[in-house]
């Protein structure tokens, strides 16, 4: 493929990722990974997703700076840091595919089931500690299984009815760490390519470009419509894995 051809493709992928990752706080390896599976391979492809991806929360960070659940994001981030060495470990010395493929129809009929429920009542941001920390250790177990650290305390979030501000102030600094781990671990196994250098370079005004759209969309869609993009990239995320 020629490189221009490839330069815009990922252009195109690191857009689509970052719009959607910024409106919904997660999902944007589903989104670009679509595409860019398909033009580099992987040992290339997961490095940039990684990249681009905290390049993504950290924008989204800074513009949600005053919704930060510092308290309970951090009991999320200790869970998580010990769910991912468990994950390694797994990876490592057990055939994944079927707890992979599991999550994934799980994640995917309660998206689909919820989909077609009235809207939950608003809830509560008072709970247990211990309840927030196993949450933040199954995010990190399940992201390290399948890149997808977000989904289990985003659907905590949905079952307990927050208002979208406060689920993403709670949610997007997990997700930011347990991204940055996630790509230490990786580079710790294979060094950073000059490739992969130029692929981010090239990406930056695609990712700034969408980051910021998808930021402007966040606060300007309402709860029903937040909850129900949240439901889909869920569903769309779960069927995906189910069906590797």
């Amino acid at each position: 493929m020629p490189d221009l051809a490839t330069n815009i493709l990922l252009s195109v992928a690191v857009f689509a990722g970052a719009f959607v990752s910024s409106l919904a706080g997660f999902a944007f390896s589903a989104v670009a990974g679509a595409i860019l599976l398909r033009i580099f391979q992987p040992m290339e492809a997961v490095p940039l997703m990684m990249a681009c991806s905290i390049g993504v929360q950290a924008a989204n960070l800074w513009a949600l700076r005053r919704n930060i659940q510092w308290e309970g994001s951090l009991l999320l981030v200790v869970g998580g840091a010990l769910g991912i060495p468990i994950a390694i470990y797994l990876l490592q010395n057990a055939d994944t595919h079927i707890l992979r493929v599991g999550f994934g129809i799980i994640v995917a009929f309660y998206a689909g089931y919820m989909l077609f429920r009235p809207t939950l009542a608003r809830g509560t941001a008072t709970t247990s500690r211990r309840l927030t920390a196993l949450v933040g250790f199954g995010g990190g177990l399940v992201g390290g299984l399948t890149a997808m650290p977000g989904a289990i305390p985003t659907i905590w979030c949905d079952m307990r009815g927050l208002p979208k501000s406060d689920q993403r102030g709670l949610v997007q600094p997990f997700i930011a760490i347990m991204q940055v781990l996630a790509l230490a671990l990786l580079l710790e196994r294979q060094s950073l390519s000059p490739r992969l250098v130029i692929d981010i370079a090239i990406s930056l005004p695609a990712l700034l470009a969408g980051s910021v759209l998808g930021i402007v969309a966040f606060r300007n869609i309402n709860e029903v419509g937040f909850r129900r993009t949240i439901l889909v990239l869920l569903l769309i995320s779960g069927a995906s894995l189910a069906l590797a």
